[in-house]
């Protein structure tokens, strides 16, 4: 029995691209989120009574014409529900909130569009109070209409900081400053080529008119290399590429260092049609390469899984290769100047995995002898990845420390440490023994 022809996890852009695609087709399609709104971390819907966070005009377009799509579809969507798994049966896990109870699905095919995490390098200090990452301080003004109040600094790498410092500006509280490691404005070349996307090019003249207007520094080629607490407020040492150094004294601090794939205990894709149904990722869980790709990829996904069960379903284009181009142009304008590895150069009491106050100094102590240990070792001995979060956060900075440490060593992987299992997440037992009571017990589990 088939409850939906196919089921999407994840209602952002590629998940509602991929859902009025499959309408379309012709295909029963059906949404679950974790959220009471649509439009995913990108699309952030605010909280009811706030008014929306104005963004750039291009980005404002794609979303309504999107949204609109989706409106006019019908689709249904169950809202506060979370994505467990695929069991050895087939049938997809959800964990219904609203209800308190996991349910069982059965659907002949699954697109996962959980989009992307963004990356943190670790500092010393990054596990203080008050210093989150910058997408979060952004998720947070689009939900509450609000920027983040006292002094704020925004700090790693990337165009997001630049995004959220102008966010921040608009709504009354622009940072104290931006601390970039790379320095786009002296990479020519690559700035060049940015010009063969003008929609991008629109968009970041736009957030960079805002950041001169309301003369927030844009420190390039610096990095925080420090932070502490002093009383209520946080201290940050930045230190620029020619060694001067700066402290900064704010409330809150944003950090970001680019994005990378949510593919955290996914399910791998599978295509072949047996017991199990077909799964396909889409969007930033696939390829971190934004909004435009992401419904993009949604649809492709959407057009894969169609011709898989009616026969039906549009071919993909070029517009995925040519934003991946895009991003590639973005990566090289955004370069850090100084290319020495980051994490080589950590304090020996930097906090590496958070949930288990495991530092950098205990790594190295670990890996300091004549056989290097695998991320296995490393995760059994040292307890990295053992935490709460199970290495979602801390696993790739351990493994590429790892890397660095043993360079004639065959490089781990995050997965060395995570393992591939599911659940995703913890599921309360108060759900599962709930949809265990929905059952008949059969006869023989029955006892006296």
């Amino acid at each position: 029995m088939t409850d939906v022809d196919v089921l999407i996890v994840g209602a952002g852009p590629a998940g509602l691209a991929a859902a009025v695609e499959l309408r379309r087709s012709g295909v029963s399609v059906e949404i679950v989120d974790q959220r009471e709104t649509i439009g995913g971390a990108i699309y952030r819907q605010p909280i009811a009574g706030v008014s929306p966070v104005r963004q750039t005009a291009s980005a404002e377009r794609r979303w309504h014409a999107l949204a609109d799509d989706f409106a006019a579809s019908g689709i249904a969507v169950r809202h506060r529900s979370v994505f467990v798994g695929v069991d050895g049966t087939g049938l997809v896990l959800i964990e219904d909130r609203h209800a308190g109870k996991v349910r069982q699905i059965a659907a002949r095919a699954v697109i996962l569009a959980v989009g992307a995490v963004e990356k943190v390098l670790p500092r010393p200090g990054w596990q203080l109070a008050g210093v989150s990452t910058a997408g979060g301080l952004q998720v947070m003004m689009k939900e509450t209409g609000r920027a983040p109040v006292g002094r704020v600094l925004l700090a790693g790498n990337g165009p997001l900081l630049i995004a959220v410092a102008a966010q921040m500006a608009k709504l009354g509280n622009p940072p104290a400053a931006i601390v970039e490691a790379g320095d786009p404005l002296r990479r020519f070349a690559a700035g060049v080529g940015l010009c063969a996307y003008p929609d991008l090019v629109t968009e970041a003249l736009a957030y960079l008119r805002t950041v001169h207007l309301h003369r927030i520094p844009w420190m390039r080629t610096a990095s925080v290399v420090g932070i502490e607490r002093r009383n209520n407020s946080l201290r940050a040492l930045v230190r620029d590429g020619r060694g001067r150094e700066r402290v900064f004294e704010v409330d809150r601090i944003g950090l970001h260092d680019g994005i990378r794939p949510n593919e955290f205990g996914l399910p791998a894709e599978h295509t072949e049609e047996a017991s199990h149904p077909v799964i396909l990722r889409a969007g930033d869980c696939r390829e971190a390469l934004g909004a435009r790709a992401a419904i993009s990829d949604g649809r492709r996904a959407a057009g894969e899984i169609a011709r898989r069960l009616s026969g039906g379903g549009s071919r993909p284009g070029n517009e995925i290769k040519r934003l991946r181009q895009a991003q590639d142009v973005l990566g090289r304008l955004f370069q850090p100047v100084d290319r020495a590895d980051p994490l080589l150069r950590l304090p020996d009491e930097t906090i590496l995995c958070r949930c288990e106050s495991r530092t950098v100094g205990d790594l190295r102590r670990l890996c300091a002898g004549p056989d290097a240990p695998s991320g296995r070792e490393v995760k059994h001995n040292g307890r990295y990845a053992m935490g709460s979060c199970q290495g979602r956060f801390c696993a790739d900075n351990t493994a590429a420390l790892m890397a660095a440490l043993g360079p004639d060593q065959p490089p781990p992987s995050p997965e060395d440490l995570t393992g591939r299992r599911w659940p995703i997440r913890p599921v309360p037992i108060g759900a599962i023994v709930a949809a265990r009571g929905d059952e008949t017990i059969p006869q023989d589990e029955q006892q006296d």
